[in-house]
């Protein structure tokens, strides 16, 4: 790099790690680039530029986010790396001393990469700048595509939550939005550019317009109102932010498909108290039966977490009878991992081994696999409306059900990319288990 004078005209390679929420970042840090020329490098090319977005959730992600890190900067190494997101937020240092990473940008520095870019081409010195997260207030809008069909509109970042096993808001900071009338705008970008679907993303998109006077249920109803968009998911909400009035919006709505993401945790109210969750497990079965009651076909998937601090063998078994008895359709399932200045290290004694993590780990994964089947069995034999994505080269056409059903569609015309049609589901793929195959169905 030391012959540029620009980055006009650069490639760039971005790799990202974690929730939706950094792929939308990304994609939009993406954007930035091309508008000053920065394009992003294609699989021949040698990149100029390589972003890392990184995730701190887990032990395990913060190795990955080191391991890419020295992976790029050993095949590239006249490359400026630049490393930004939650883990160089919460480590900072750790991140800087990584032999060949340039620039280490904190969450409310991950925007203006541009500029900071800038600042180490006139100066070839190591950029780092970390706000601390009590001080973080700006709220960076992202609204952006990436590889796929649908859209991803970042409404919410932060969380005020501090439960006892997570890092979040110390990565994240403190819970802030968007104004709907901002958040409006940008659904209306994405539909005159032929946007079909938008899934709502943030930190904490329950606690949404703390800082500007609004609520989530008035942003449900404004988007519903965008003409153009035939498709909203609610990416996650917590049971006690997803209230009566959101699930009754939904089972009404043009728009919001039948579709609910809801962190259970743990189904013990003994470790959720632990945790310092904000619900019990009564609060979350009403939750799920108020869903099914009016939404009889909805998809509803559930976090869970198992062998944290404080959860015995007997709670474990108590949580896994409640998840048993819930009318849900899937579990993502998550071993706990100690977290550095996190509550649960100084409060709770009671350690789960690994090996005993990685038991409990399986035997939900398990639960969560007998669910899925079940749910996906009962539409055999039905026709549902398929948002038909971009298929990788020489794969069959794909896409979602409203219901959130993976379709694979073997002869359906590429032009239905992008495009809304009725499908007949026909049985369980015997390759993949999350997937149905299909057959469109011919309009009348």
């Amino acid at each position: 790099m030391t012959d540029i004078s620009s980055f006009d005209n650069c490639k760039a390679e971005f790799h990202t790690l974690g929730c939706k929420l950094n792929f939308a970042e990304t994609s939009t840090i993406a954007r930035i680039f091309a508008e000053r020329g920065i394009c992003r490098v294609l699989p021949v090319e040698v990149p100029d530029i390589c972003v890392v977005n990184t995730c701190s959730v887990t032990e395990l992600a913060d190795k990955k986010c080191r391991q890419t890190i020295r992976r790029l900067a050993n095949r590239y190494p006249d490359a400026v790396i630049v490393v930004t997101g939650c883990y160089a937020q919460l480590k900072k240092d750790e991140v800087a001393a990584i032999d060949g990473v340039d620039i280490v940008l904190g969450s409310e520095q991950k925007m203006e990469i541009s500029a900071y870019l800038d600042r180490w081409l006139a100066t070839r010195k190591p950029q780092v700048e970390v706000t601390p997260a009590k001080d973080i207030r700006a709220f960076s809008p992202s609204c952006s595509r990436g590889d796929r069909t649908r859209y991803f509109l970042k409404v919410q970042d932060g969380c005020d939550y501090f439960c006892s096993y997570c890092t979040i808001p110390f990565a994240r900071g403190r819970s802030r939005s968007g104004s709907i009338e901002s958040l409006v705008a940008q659904a209306r970008e994405v539909a005159a550019e032929g946007g079909k679907e938008i899934v709502i993303t943030g930190v904490n998109i329950g606690d949404f317009g703390k800082n500007t006077g609004e609520s989530f249920i008035d942003l449900v109803r404004a988007l519903d109102a965008v003409e153009g968009i035939e498709r909203y998911r609610i990416s996650s909400i917590e049971p006690d932010l997803l209230t009566d009035e959101i699930i009754d919006f939904c089972a009404r709505s043009r728009t919001f498909m039948p579709h609910f993401h809801i962190p259970l945790q743990c189904g013990s109210d003994t470790v959720l108290r632990l945790m310092r969750r904000h619900y019990d497990s009564a609060l979350f079965a009403h939750k799920v039966e108020m869903i099914k009651r009016l939404i009889p076909d909805a998809f509803i998937g559930v976090d869970l977490m198992v062998g944290t601090r404080g959860e015995t063998e007997e709670l474990f078994e108590e949580s896994m009878r409640f998840v048993d008895g819930l009318d849900i359709t899937r579990l993502h399932v998550f071993p706990y991992s100690e977290r550095p200045g996190t509550l649960a290290l100084r409060t709770i004694d009671h350690v789960v081994d690994q090996h005993t993590k990685s038991v409990r780990a399986g035997v939900m994964i398990a639960l969560s696999d007998r669910k899925l089947r079940a749910f996906m069995q009962q539409y055999a034999g039905t026709v549902r409306p398929v948002l038909f994505e971009q298929p990788q080269p020489g794969m069959p056409m794909h896409g979602f059900t409203d219901n959130y059903i993976r379709v694979e569609v073997s002869d359906a015309p590429e032009a239905l990319v992008n495009t809304v049609a009725n499908v007949r589901l026909l049985s369980i793929s015997p390759d993949d288990p999350d997937t149905m195959l299909g057959e469109v169905v011919a309009q009348q």
